[in-house]
């Protein structure tokens, strides 16, 4: 991973204003490196919820390996839709771009960045000329809400641009921000299946619940390197909060605007409750889903959102068994639940009840979003009413059930029920204690999540 900082500027002592650095690394830039090499390259299109870093991060990237970087933001330059109004010809583009710029833009010398696409819709549907015609112009788009734009499906070309998508800053990309490399480095370099030193343990544990807390939303976590300050945190999650609505009422169609906002403020009651199941009943008295489906694809596809499948039969492939009527839905963002929760800075420091919270509703949707930064779909299991896992995960054609704990005990009924039934190779339980195997099961450290491909290679 390559490094690069966020400039922040602040009052100091002599009333100047300050450049203060913070060094952000994220691990996508690896993936836009390779995208760059690929021979076969294609346009980019870069998706993620609003504040993830996407202009951040292709800004920085056309810094490190382009000689010149072209940004269009077509939210704030309105007047940029007029130059996709007529000829979409890729040379007949980038002509009037460089005009528009003042300066040349060069084949494989200068990266294009599109921001906010879904704005103009000319631009997003150009991409495929530039595909067919003009592959050594590279471009990047992005966007808050292209998720919601590319669902419509009106005109875009399938197959034409390829994809990435940016999550939230991982447990690993947030000790970066702090500086604590050395632990990265630790926890990459576990070769084996043993407890870490109490000591080392115990830190970690203490750093990850104060990742929970702020989250993985680039801005809390850049004032949480500045300041350490959990009040101001908290301010910069709740303005992110208003950032959403306000997508809400500018974004969605009117008809659902109303929808929208009543499942999304339903989301920490219903993980609060034991049986996380979405229930429409939650969000009002006799609702419907055919009255809410919609809404809640609309999040799903704004990148807030991620739902969890329910399974009663655990067989590869593990999505042609599940049920798309029963789910749960998790936000995008531990850092985002805690402050809709209302939740206070204090659990941080009280032993586990950080994680025992909400009835562990904090650490079962880290694992949920974890899960999906890995590439994953989200599925859980339950058996005639009598006993839950949290999430069902097929990895390497192989069906594995993980519990999530909130506490220390190693009770684990539920993943028993599971093992005793169907004789997976390993299950899997994620929880505050340490690394270890207890014979068929796995204990994975919260703060080892990102390495769980690797441990589980490592326990079988």
């Amino acid at each position: 991973m390559l490094s690069f900082t966020f400039i922040r500027t602040k009052k100091c002592g002599n009333r100047h204003n300050c450049a203060i650095l913070y060094p952000m690394k994220r691990q996508i830039f690896k993936n836009l490196q390779q995208w760059k090499q690929d021979r076969s390259r294609k346009p980019l299109i870069l998706k993620g919820a609003r504040q993830v870093g996407k202009t951040y991060i292709l800004t920085a990237f056309g810094q490190s390996e382009y000689d010149d970087t072209a940004y269009f933001n077509f939210e704030s330059s309105p007047q940029l839709h007029s130059l996709f109004s007529g000829s979409l010809k890729p040379q007949d583009i980038i002509k009037i771009l460089s005009i528009e710029r003042s300066a040349e833009i060069k084949p494989k010398k200068t990266l294009i960045i599109f921001d906010e696409i879904q704005e103009c819709p000319d631009a997003l549907n150009s991409l495929k000329y530039f595909h067919e015609t003009a592959g050594d112009y590279h471009i990047c788009a992005a966007g808050s809400l292209l998720g919601v734009t590319l669902a419509k499906g009106k005109g875009f070309p399938v197959g034409k641009v390829d994809f990435l998508t940016l999550y939230p800053l991982s447990f690993d990309e947030f000790l970066q921000a702090r500086g604590d490399d050395s632990l990265i480095q630790y926890m990459e370099d576990i070769n084996t299946i043993e407890p870490l030193p109490d000591m080392l343990h115990e830190k970690i544990l203490a750093l990850f619940k104060e990742y929970t807390y702020t989250g993985g939303m680039p801005a809390a976590v850049l004032d949480y390197c500045e300041s350490e300050d959990f009040k101001r945190i908290e301010v910069v999650k709740n303005s992110i909060l208003e950032a959403y609505r306000l997508d809400f009422a500018k974004h969605a169609p009117q008809n659902i605007i109303m929808k929208i906002n009543q499942v999304w403020s339903s989301i920490p009651g219903q993980l609060a409750r034991e049986n996380k199941k979405f229930l429409y009943s939650a969000i009002r008295k006799g609702a419907r889903a055919q009255e809410f489906e919609i809404a809640i694809q609309w999040l799903v596809e704004a990148g807030l959102i991620h739902k969890a499948y329910n399974i009663s039969t655990p067989k590869l492939p593990v999505n042609a068994y599940a049920n798309h009527d029963i789910f749960k839905v998790y936000l995008a963002d531990t850092g985002l639940l805690g402050a809709m929760s209302g939740l206070s800075a204090k659990a941080i420091i009280h032993g586990n009840e950080l994680f025992q919270e909400f009835k562990g509703a904090i650490l079962e949707n880290y694992v949920a979003q974890e899960l999906v930064r890995q590439g994953n779909d989200l599925f859980y299991w339950t058996s005639a009413g009598q006993a839950e896992l949290d999430f069902i995960l097929q990895h390497d054609d192989i069906v594995f059930p993980i519990e999530v704990k909130s506490g220390v005990s190693s009770k684990k009924k539920s993943l028993l029920s599971y093992m005793e039934k169907y004789q997976p190779r390993l299950g899997i339980r994620v929880s505050p204690m340490n690394l270890k195997q207890d014979g068929m099961i796995l204990n994975c450290p919260l703060y080892l999540l990102e390495k769980l491909g690797k441990l589980i290679e490592m326990a079988m």
